[in-house]
Order: structure tokens, then sequence, then C-alpha cells
């Protein structure tokens, strides 16, 4: 597989996760009635959050799960099945319960606002379990390049996800919620398919099939 394929491959499955449309209300949300400043700020703070999760995972998780005995087969596998499962709840409809716990909790303003970017908007909204177990996955090749291209891909996704939060009352007015389910059921099928065959390729490591 080319360094390429691999980029895109990762890319899919983060925006997938991420889904950077559907997460323009729930920011909206959140930030109740906070001027256009804050709304930055706590954007800025949230995905910084995120991204600082995902380069932790992508460069120290082989690690990680190597001191608690975790094999790689064991890992795609799990990390496949639990992707599998947030697919699945977005495919009906709404974000899901893992990934988004607490989507459609209200706001306040100023500095309430600024500590719901940390959590539960950076964590786990932007990069929760979902996200981690990707990232360990892509990055549990040998070499640097699969830690690489699971922080290049994450970034580029933050830097195409900051605008989104930043006009997200705006494209919530915009787009309208029967396009924000269609989204959603979209994104649920590419989080399930990358799911299934993370699943697959541990199941094949393993079995050395």
């Amino acid at each position: 597989m080319s360094l390429a394929h691999q980029f895109l491959l990762a890319f899919t499955a983060y925006i997938a996760l991420m889904n950077p449309l559907a997460m323009a209300p729930a920011f909206a949300a959140m930030m109740g009635g906070c001027d256009a400043a804050t709304e930055r700020r706590a954007a800025r703070r949230a995905l910084a959050v995120a991204f600082g999760i995902v380069l932790l995972f992508s460069t120290t998780g082989k690690v990680i799960f190597e001191i608690f005995g975790i094999t790689l087969p064991a890992l795609r596998t799990a990390g496949g099945m639990l992707l599998f499962i947030i697919g699945y709840q977005m495919l009906q409809g709404q974000p899901s319960r893992v990934q988004y716990p607490l989507a459609g909790e209200q706001g306040g303003t100023g500095s309430d606002a600024l500590s719901a970017a940390v959590t539960p908007l950076g964590t786990p909204m932007l990069a929760g379990p979902g996200t981690i177990a990707t990232a360990a996955n892509i990055s549990a090749s040998a070499d640097f390049s699969g830690a690489a291209i699971s922080v290049g891909a994450y970034a580029l996704l933050c830097l195409i996800t900051y605008p989104c939060l930043v006009w997200g009352k705006a494209l919530v007015r915009r787009m309208g919620e029967s396009a924000m389910g269609v989204i959603t059921r979209l994104m649920g099928l590419t989080v399930s398919v990358v799911g299934v065959q993370m699943a697959l390729a541990g199941i094949k490591e393993a079995f050395k099939l």
C-alpha cells in the first residue's frame, strides 16, 4: 500500500469519525450566547486538545499497548469492532453516544464555554475512543511513516474543521436538520466499513490467514 493510499485511508477514517459538518450544531449549542471571539478561542482550544491526543497515541500508542501486553492483531480487531459500533449508531441518524456522549448538552458563556472546549468537545467529541483506536492502528507499523501519516492526516482535518466550528450557527441555518441527518448516516457507513476492514486485518494477522 502506497503512502498516499495510507494517508487517504487515515484521513477518510478521521473525517468520518469527527464529521465536521455534523459537529457544527453541537458546537453552536455549547457556545450558547458567547461572542464571536470566545467561539474562535474555544474552537482553537478544542482542536488543540484533540490534536494533542492524536499526536500522543500516534507516537507512543504502540509502546503503551506493548507495556500492557496488547498485541497488534488484538488492537486492530478491537479497534475495528469499536469503529463498527460507532458507525452503526451513526447510521441510525444520530451522533454516536460513544463518540459524542454529551452532544446535545447546552453550554454557558465565557469561561464555561472555554472549559467545555476541553471536555466534552476536545475529548471525547473531537478525539474520542474511536479516534484514539484509529490513531493507534494507523501508527502501529514499525517505521516512522505510520505515525507521520496519522498526525498529518489529523492535522489537515483540524484545519478543515476549524471554519466549520466557527461558522457552525450559519451552517446549521443554511443546511437544516435533514441535511445534517443525511451526512451523519453517510459518515456512519464509512466508519462501519473502515471498522470492518480493520477488524478483518486483525483477524487475518491473528490466525495467519
